[in-house]
């Protein structure tokens, strides 16, 4: 059995090394000694596993040096492939993760990337930074992979080991060992891609698919809402038929859907060809925080109310639903937007890190806020604690004939007094 390095352990490598952990040697790679130490004591900030499961994994380590990986003989890479601020890719840390494997390459080795790029990434960019610092020929001395991650955070039905597993290898030989690799640990098994190129494509056209369908039931939305309809109960009518897709309105945010498109965009533009559905999506998605934001100020002034210093209490900022993940979330976009209309808005999450909302958003949360101050009340991200509350409770928030808006529709029809 080959000894694996794991390098990145955030909500993909974590649990992947945990998995693998319970067979074979592994380490744990990553830059933070605060989050190496964090591990050492059995605490998983992301939540995603738990300290049982951290202990069950007996052939698992963690470490922030090099010097300790040097021995292994698969290399993992699962390290975050965001957008800057141009909507364009940032493979920094894809680049600055295959300098550090570089160091410690041995023949023979084997360098598997998870995560998400646009086809081509791994040969192209990855690969030459593998053979500059190591000295060693690609397909010769060492070899390489890829397995795109599917994690879902927060999600304790679909785990690393439940989800079917795409694989991938520079060689047959390799692609065989990959595969084997992978099938040892992944219960529902595994597909093998016939490239690394085809692996990643698939990967990044996941996402891609969900987004264009989110887009399009948020397009829905503000048709229905200029017709006065209410959009959930359209899709429960339109989703009698057995073949109607469940994709609901709402905010796109998080590290994979919001992001993905564009890394496949960006490779589209760079071949001559200019994508146009996928790129439609995007734009949709991306202004629903300020369309959200407007369809609230609306219904304040219709009632009544003066935006202006309006006190607004956001339930939930994370990505999604159950999970600390602040990653490019997009309530960020309805609070500013509502900041820009004057009001003053307070935000309350049970499940973010309060100095991590202070670090990446300069947000400051609300631990306790105060009842009956509020004139609205956004139910942002349906958190269980937040779904376990009646009506009257999140209304307990609001001032005489405030407004409760349930952003994502869970609430019973009715309810709430706007929804998308």
């Amino acid at each position: 059995m080959k000894s694996i390095a794991v390098i990145g352990l955030g909500y993909v490598g974590l649990p992947l090394a945990v998995a693998f952990g319970e067979k074979r040697p592994v380490v744990g790679f990553d830059i933070k000694a605060n989050r190496i130490a964090e591990l050492k004591q059995g605490e998983d900030f992301t939540r995603e596993v738990l300290a049982e499961e951290l202990a069950a994994a007996s052939l698992l380590t963690f470490t922030d040096s090099l010097d300790d990986i040097v021995n292994c003989k698969v290399f993992i890479v699962t390290v975050p492939t965001p957008i800057d601020d141009y909507k364009t890719p940032d493979l920094t840390p894809l680049v600055k993760a295959s300098e550090s494997v570089g160091k410690v390459l041995k023949s023979g080795d084997i360098v598997i990337y998870e995560s998400t790029v646009y086809p081509g990434a791994t040969e192209e960019i990855c690969v030459p930074v593998l053979e500059r610092v190591s000295g060693l020929k690609f397909n010769e001395d060492f070899y390489a992979g890829y397995s795109p991650e599917r994690i879902n955070p927060g999600d304790k039905e679909h785990r690393v080991t439940t989800i079917m597993k795409v694989t991938s290898g520079s060689t047959p030989a390799i692609a065989e060992e990959i595969d084997a690799l992978y099938a040892d640990i992944v219960t529902a098994g595994t597909h093998k891609a016939s490239s690394i190129k085809v692996a990643e494509a698939a990967k990044v056209i996941e996402n891609t698919q969900r987004d264009l369908n989110i887009a399009l039931m948020n397009e829905l939305a503000m048709i229905f809402a200029r017709l006065g309809i209410d959009t959930h109960e359209v899709l429960a009518a339109a989703g009698t038929k057995w073949n109607f897709l469940p994709f609901k309105p709402g905010l796109v945010g998080g590290h994979c859907i919001g992001v993905d498109p564009y890394y496949l965009t960006h490779k589209a533009q760079a071949i001559g060809y200019h994508p146009e559905i996928i790129l439609a999506g995007r734009r949709t998605n991306d202004r629903m925080g300020p369309y959200v934001a407007a369809e609230l100020v609306k219904a304040m002034i219709k009632a009544g109310h003066t935006v202006a210093n309006a006190r607004v209490l956001v339930m939930g900022f994370t990505f999604k639903e159950n999970c600390p993940d602040l990653r490019n979330t997009r309530v960020i976009d309805v609070i500013k937007e509502l900041q820009d209309f004057g009001c003053q808005v307070d935000v309350t999450d049970c499940w973010a890190d309060s100095a991590e909302a202070e670090h990446e958003y300069g947000l400051s949360l609300t631990e306790k806020p105060q009842q009956g101050s509020y004139s609205s009340v956004i139910v942002a991200v349906p958190h269980r604690e937040y779904m376990a509350m009646s009506a009257g409770d999140l209304r307990s928030y609001l001032r005489k004939d405030g407004i409760l808006f349930d952003l994502k529709g869970v609430l019973p029809l009715g309810e709430a007094d706007l929804r998308l």
